[in-house]
């Protein structure tokens, strides 16, 4: 265990001040922001040689993780096996109706932890409620579901909260569409598990015209993620792709503009660049050691003890973010003018370095990454809303899109295959676009023909928007920018990532 300095002490007894006295934040974001001040007065994780350098540099970022976890950062329950057989903890029998169908998954999801102490995943709501919904009229099904999204809304005050419809027509999917186009909402996210082979035309087009006015649902290459993770992946938090049962341990993501910021040219920037990955994987496994081994969330928590997750489900996600900015520092300290997305020999650098990353990934091994044969899963992670100059996962720069949208498209197609636990791009298109969804699927169906795996569209003048991964407001962001409260707490991450990261610009198509 390291030891705590007294000017460490010292800073996070201003930064509870702070918190308790900041007049923009809920009384539940404050209690949120005080826990993880608590947990990172205590080092219990031996850190790896070179770790504590590379972070204070800013290539390794843990993303929040204390050092200290108390459970998993995402968790994904079976929750079929709620709805066969009840919950002994919360004294929860198995529904027999609709109504009491969204009563147990709403007292239940409650009780799902993860890093931001709300549910990142509340089940594929498609194939939990219909055979519920079908006992109802459409009217009175419609009703409650909206409530039921409602609550979500206004109880789970956190973006990260996901849902999973498709790739099969229901009802119950069509009803969840549209309540959400006729009550936009930045909770839940949603993605449609897409497969032009299974999914029928007309409910695709339901879900394009959706996602036009509320940014959701987001299309998900369902053939993909079940190539790489089988049949029971679920879609989590932004885009992350996990086993439903399961979930992942953690996500630490590499920096890699600032990265090659550091190399003095693209000859010493490899060595640098498996070094700073083997140290990123020698943190991810102490962390995971420590969460398995010592926390003890598994054997006391009743998820675990009544198996709606099992431990060998979990894996975890090796993220990274600033290929294009590492692309572009490398080839400029090169003498050349090339730039990431617009260029084929910046492209071809950008896929020398995910070969690099993903041979070192698929070469290491954790004992307790079962779910995925003891392998970490390489992650595109969406930024974080200080990130300045450095763009999420493998995207394009905002402001350097490709004029054409095929070759944006066929762009991505290039660099999603390497991510099996997720990535994605956005697209921001014109409002006349909500007059023909055709024009959406069609950008949809184009992409995952080229190997696209993960699309989020939303309309120019919707008030919904995707910030990055998660949903946002414009009038929420707004309201928080003019001093007054927001219910979300990844209000604040939109705006600063409207402030640092340009989303608000995105190239409309």
């Amino acid at each position: 265990m390291r030891a705590i300095t007294m000017e460490r002490v010292e800073k996070t007894r201003q930064a509870v001040l702070d918190t308790v006295c900041n007049g923009l934040l809920t009384h539940e974001q404050k209690v949120t922001g005080l826990e993880r001040l608590a947990e990172s007065l205590i080092e219990v994780i031996d850190l790896p040689k070179d770790y504590l350098r590379l972070k204070d540099a800013g290539i390794i970022c843990d993303l929040g993780e204390s050092n200290c976890p108390p459970r998993p950062r995402y968790i994904v329950p079976d929750y079929a096996k709620l709805f066969r057989g009840g919950c002994e903890f919360l004294e929860l029998g198995p529904p027999s109706d609709l109504e009491e169908a969204l009563n147990v998954l709403s007292i239940f999801m409650r009780h799902v932890p993860s890093v931001t102490n709300f549910p990142v995943f509340i089940g594929f709501l498609d194939r939990l409620l219909e055979p519920f919904v079908l006992k109802e009229s459409r009217e009175a099904a419609k009703k409650k579901i909206k409530l039921f999204l409602r609550y979500v809304d206004r109880t789970v005050t956190d973006s990260f909260c996901h849902a999973d419809i498709g790739p099969e027509d229901s009802l119950t999917g069509r009803l969840l569409l549209e309540c959400e186009r006729e009550e936009p909402k930045s909770v839940p996210n949603i993605s449609f598990l897409y497969d032009p082979g299974t999914t029928p035309e007309e409910y695709a087009l339901l879900a394009a015209g959706t996602a036009l006015v509320s940014a959701k649902p987001s299309f998900a290459n369902h053939g993909m993620f079940l190539k790489e993770l089988g049949p029971d992946y679920a879609i989590a938090s932004c885009y992350n792709g996990l086993l439903a049962g399961g979930g992942s341990y953690t996500l630490t993501r590499l920096r890699l503009g600032h990265l090659a910021e550091t190399a003095k040219d693209l000859a010493g920037f490899w060595p640098a660049l498996e070094s700073a990955a083997q140290t990123m994987m020698a943190y991810m496994d102490a962390r995971i050691a420590f969460m398995v081994e010592k926390s003890g969330f598994f054997e006391t928590n009743f998820l675990s003890k009544e198996g709606f997750i099992h431990r060998d489900r979990f894996t975890a996600m090796f993220g990274l973010v600033g290929l294009a900015e590492c692309v572009n520092t490398l080839i400029e300290k090169s003498g050349k003018k090339d730039r990431f997305g617009r260029s084929a020999e910046a492209d071809r650098l950008g896929i020398k370095i995910m070969d690099a990353l993903d041979a070192a990934v698929k070469t290491r091994r954790n004992p307790y990454c079962e779910a995925t044969g003891g392998r970490f899963l390489l992650h595109g992670q969406v930024g974080i809303d200080s990130d300045a100059g450095e763009s999420p996962a493998a995207r394009i720069p905002i402001g350097e899109e490709p004029e054409e949208l095929t070759d944006h498209l066929i762009q991505c197609g290039l660099f999603h295959k390497y991510f099996p636990s997720g990535t994605g791009d956005v697209f921001t298109v014109e409002s006349t676009a909500g007059r023909n969804p055709a024009y959406v699927l069609d950008m949809v169906k184009g992409g995952f023909a080229k190997g696209g795996r993960y699309f989020s569209i939303y309309g120019s003048d919707s008030d919904v928007i995707r910030v990055t991964g998660y949903l946002v407001k414009r009038s929420e962001m707004d309201k928080l920018s003019d001093g007054k409260n927001v219910l979300q707490n990844t209000t604040a991450l939109g705006l600063g990532s409207a402030r640092n990261g340009r989303v608000l610009e995105r190239k409309r198509r």
